[in-house]
């Protein structure tokens, strides 16, 4: 029974098992699908505003290569009023004549310009990431340039790859410590967090990318993952179904080829009690017969019809015997001595109890085994034994019948009392035998329950002592009943 707990328990761990990890490879498989689209979402932010950096200093470039090489000729400083409605994104352009100073008294472009002087590319001045504007000058000759720029209308929203008010991924362009959200997302307490950080492709304008995408719980594919553990659980219960009637199949089949081995068994041994019963009176009848020939043949009233017809019932009579003695020699069992082989005997009693465990489970009964460590084989006919131990099992359930559940008691013991032998006790805690009835208890027909044959006993008896064994009626002290079967050792200890 312990092992039959153990089973179940290794089972419901296995299923657990399995729901539990085809459920965690489906939140797995979902959280990768969410990371791909995260970076992929992430590496097109990335070109998208990378271009627009990019176009600024393009714009630059074609202001210093344009412009005039004296004051007041014309050239790109005529387009400058015109690049705000072409470019959204320039809030304003700025020109530092070659004698003059910026429009706006700002320290900060002077010191940008002297800084893309000596770089020669355009230089970040006058960031203000927290409001999305920053200055971008460059210095060129014999006039600087610098574009204000507006990073709100930077973002090419037309090409946008998300949605920037429902999408999940936060945005953020960095530089020095200052921060523009380009989109704010979502943010969950807790989750599976994915980022990503790339500086801008334009040097002049060392912003970094820096966008973070939080999973939460509730975006794991809860539905998937419950509908999984259920088919799990519904192909363990059909399994477990399955393989119970596959047990069930098999002890059915071998409690069949059991029973009938059984019978054959009981008939040889009913067979055999008819012929010792009958041997007797047809002796008598025999020697009857014999005697009235010898008297009728002195009597001279009809001497050869007295003599022919005791002379048919002579030979009706010893046919008689003969068939009767040709019924016994058919149904005697054959000998056991040459099928008997080396056998593990806790794995026999295991065989009989995995057979009878519905009808221990039937009648509430926990049968409990204890064997000593380091048993030798034993030397047994497998079918033969087997038929032992499950009379001896099944005679021991039917006592236990007549005592309140809550007293049920089956013990087995299994023990070397002396070295060369294997002793298996089967002890029950039923009623008893009674004493009158404990010398009779191995005698053909002799039975104690009704409906009984008697032949279970004898049976067993015949069985023992055709493999060398023995079977004994254990002294009554105690409750209930106990046999024992002493078994020969398959390697006996000197």
């Amino acid at each position: 029974m312990n092992k039959a707990w153990h089973r179940r328990t290794a089972a419901t761990l296995a299923c657990l098992l399995a729901a539990g990890s085809s459920a965690g490879w489906l939140a797995h498989a979902r959280l990768q699908q969410l990371q791909a689209a995260f970076e992929t979402d992430a590496r097109i932010v990335h070109r998208l505003l990378s271009q627009r950096m990019v176009q600024h200093d393009a714009i630059l470039s074609t202001l210093a290569l344009l412009q005039p090489a004296e004051p007041g000729l014309g050239g790109a400083d005529a387009a400058l009023p015109r690049l705000p409605s072409v470019y959204p994104q320039i809030l304003d352009v700025l020109r530092r004549p070659a004698d003059g100073t910026w429009p706006a008294a700002a320290p900060e472009l002077d010191a940008a310009e002297a800084t893309s002087r000596a770089t020669g590319h355009a230089t970040l001045a006058r960031p203000d990431l927290a409001a999305g504007r920053y200055h971008l000058v460059l210095a060129s000759t014999p006039a600087s340039y610098a574009l204000h720029i507006d990073l709100h209308a930077t973002v090419p929203h037309d090409e946008w790859p998300m949605d920037p008010v429902t999408s999940p991924i936060r945005v953020t362009l960095e530089h020095a410590g200052q921060a523009f959200t380009v989109q704010p997302g979502s943010t969950p307490a807790r989750g599976w967090t994915y980022g990503f950080r790339k500086a801008l492709a334009s040097p002049s304008q060392p912003l970094d990318v820096v966008a973070q995408r939080v999973v939460g719980w509730d975006e794991l594919p809860w539905f998937a993952m419950l509908g999984w553990c259920a088919a799990t659980a519904a192909a363990a219960v059909a399994g477990r179904a399955l393989w119970r009637h596959r047990v069930a199949r098999r002890r059915a089949e071998e409690l069949l080829r059991l029973g009938q081995v059984a019978r054959l068994n009981t008939l040889g041994e009913l067979a055999a009690g008819m012929a010792h019963e009958l041997n007797q009176p047809l002796t008598a009848l025999l020697s009857g017969t014999q005697a009235a020939q010898r008297l009728l043949g002195d009597d001279p009233p009809d001497l050869d019809t007295a003599r022919t017809a005791m002379a048919r019932a002579v030979e009706q009579a010893r046919r008689a015997s003969d068939v009767v003695g040709r019924l016994r020699r058919l149904v005697e069992r054959p000998d056991l001595a040459g099928q008997m082989q080396p056998l593990q005997l806790p794995a026999a009693v295991h065989d009989v109890l995995h057979l009878l465990e519905p009808e221990c489970r039937a009648r509430a009964v926990v049968p409990e085994v204890q064997a000593e460590p380091g048993l030798p084989a034993v030397l047994a006919e497998p079918v033969a034994l087997q038929q032992i131990v499950h009379n001896l099992v099944m005679n021991a359930l039917q006592a236990l019948e007549q005592v309140p559940a809550a007293e049920r008691r089956l013990e087995l013991r299994l023990g070397t009392p002396t070295p060369g032998q294997v002793q298996l006790t089967v002890r029950d805690h039923g009623p008893g035998i009674p004493p009158e009835a404990r010398e009779r208890l191995f005698e053909p027909f002799f039975t104690t329950r009704a409906g009984g044959l008697g032949l279970g006993l004898p049976l067993c008896e015949s069985l023992a002592q055709a493999m060398g064994a023995s079977l004994q009626l254990a002294p009554g002290n105690g409750r209930g009943a106990a046999f024992v079967l002493l078994l020969p050792a398959a390697t006996p200890t000197p």
